[in-house]
């Protein structure tokens, strides 16, 4: 499988305090990965540090070839690569129709290529919600929002931090039915997640993160069997 993106020995903090600790991974052209880890493990710093927004101390971050590691996010999203934060970090006072907008800030000739009809056919509650400030969604409406505007640039690749988080087990069950589409449209994905039966229900590959550095790695299912994960994992 052809490689979209290869991280090496990859470090990273904040100021002086390390986080990452030579953490390495990949993710192959159409694969979906998932990182879990428990809170304070380092998963949103890793996602952070791809996208730019943090300095890495050192390492290496390729992209179908290009090297990314410390350039700035513009840069990153410049190269197809779209990162939906934790909490969605939407503009609230802004339609929902504007928020889309500005996911495509950097690639405006993804508008001409029919992708606001794709994201309103995959959350067509989107649709009807088009001229409502993004505030006044519910939790699950603002995360569709969120994913939606990270595809409104078109990427080759995405990364999502805790697309769960907060919401009620049906609100998960309608993301990750969403999320699946995606994967069967052969979109590269860095899913970063706590809902770890989810999680490894969809990705092709996983990779456990504590304290900072990559402690197992394997298939999904591989990893669903897992005695480490069944025990601080799934409560089993």
């Amino acid at each position: 499988m052809k490689e979209a993106m290869r991280v090496t020995d990859l470090n990273a903090g904040y100021g002086k305090i390390p986080v990452l600790r030579d953490v390495s991974f990949h993710v192959g052209d159409g694969e979906v990965v998932t990182v879990i880890g428990p809170n304070g493990a380092g998963k949103s710093t890793l996602l952070k540090t791809l996208s730019g927004l943090v300095h890495p101390h050192s390492g290496s971050v390729r992209f179908e070839g290009q090297e990314l590691a410390g350039k700035a996010p513009h840069l990153v999203m410049k190269a197809g690569i779209a990162h939906v934060p934790e909490g969605g970090r939407l503009f609230i006072n802004m339609s929902v129709a504007d928020n889309l907008l500005m996911g495509a800030y950097r690639n405006r000739a993804s508008l001409k290529t029919g992708v606001l009809d794709e994201i309103y056919a995959m959350f067509p509650v989107l649709r009807e919600r088009q001229g409502q400030l993004a505030g006044t969604l519910s939790g699950g409406e603002k995360q569709m929002l969120a994913i939606g505007r990270g595809l409104a640039s078109r990427p080759r690749f995405l990364m999502l931090d805790e697309p769960s988080l907060g919401l009620a087990p049906k609100l998960v069950d309608s993301i990750y039915e969403r999320l699946q589409l995606l994967r069967e449209s052969g979109l590269a994905v860095l899913l970063v997640e706590q809902n770890t039966t989810y999680a490894l229900e969809l990705a092709d590959r996983g990779y456990v993160l504590e304290n900072g550095r990559i402690v197992l790695e394997g298939g999904g299912a591989e990893l669903a069997r897992s005695e480490h994960i069944k025990k601080h994992y799934l409560g089993l």
